[in-house]
C-alpha cells in the first residue's frame, strides 16, 4: 500500500559563526543537554516564525473546564 500522506522534508544548511558566538552556543547547548546543531536549528526556526507570524500562527490554546 502506498503512503499517500505528504511529509515535510527537512533541509540542511551551513552557517559560519564568530568563534565566541559558537563557543557560547556550544556552552548553551551543553547546559541544556542537547547537540549544538539542534539548538541552532531551534533558534533559527523560532526567529523565522517570529519574522513571519502570518505564515506560522500560534497553536490554539486548550482550555480546561475542570
Amino acid at each position: 500500500m502506498l503512503n499517500t500522506m505528504i511529509r515535510p522534508m527537512s533541509k540542511r544548511t551551513t552557517i559560519v559563526l564568530p568563534d565566541q558566538v559558537f563557543q557560547d552556543l556550544e556552552r548553551w547547548a551543553d547546559e541544556e543537554g542537547r547537540p549544538t546543531a539542534n539548538l541552532a536549528a531551534f533558534l533559527v526556526e523560532i526567529s523565522v516564525r517570529a519574522k513571519y507570524p502570518e505564515k506560522y500562527p500560534a497553536p490554539a490554546k486548550h482550555t480546561s473546564n475542570e
